[in-house]
């Protein structure tokens, strides 16, 4: 029999979480308003950057090498990759009785990283030459 107040309670929990997230971050926002220090008077010396009381040297905008950026996202994607494979090691002795479908699935997971990281060799982004 199909009761349509069990459906709504789900929605209705949802509705209170929402509610009260609303609530709590419009109090806080509140009360940085209200309590919040403004500074009284603007001087050049706002505008300045300030490092541990260590003055700066050159321009504050200076460029960085894109290699930067690019170790950054191949480590990020391979640490997502790694994270992968944690839950795979959880279950390997539960499903290997089932079958060796897992050997192939990881097998195949392996060769992708291990095809990327070539990849990423032989196109030279690993090198800092």
């Amino acid at each position: 029999m199909y009761l349509p107040v069990e459906g709504s309670l789900n929605y209705l929990a949802v509705l209170i979480l929402m509610i009260i997230g609303v609530v709590i971050a419009t109090a806080i926002i509140s009360i940085n308003k209200i309590m919040g220090t403004r500074p009284k008077e603007i001087t050049s010396k706002k505008y300045e950057t300030y490092e541990c009381g260590v003055e700066y040297e050159g321009n504050a905008h200076q460029q960085f090498s894109v290699r930067y950026y690019l170790v950054g996202i191949i480590f990020l994607i391979f640490d997502v990759e790694v994270v992968f494979m944690y839950p795979w090691t959880i279950v390997y002795q539960t499903y290997l009785k089932t079958g060796p479908l897992i050997l192939l699935e990881m097998g195949l997971f392996f060769m992708l990283l291990l095809g990327g990281y070539f990849y990423l060799r032989l196109r030279g982004a690993l090198s800092w030459d």
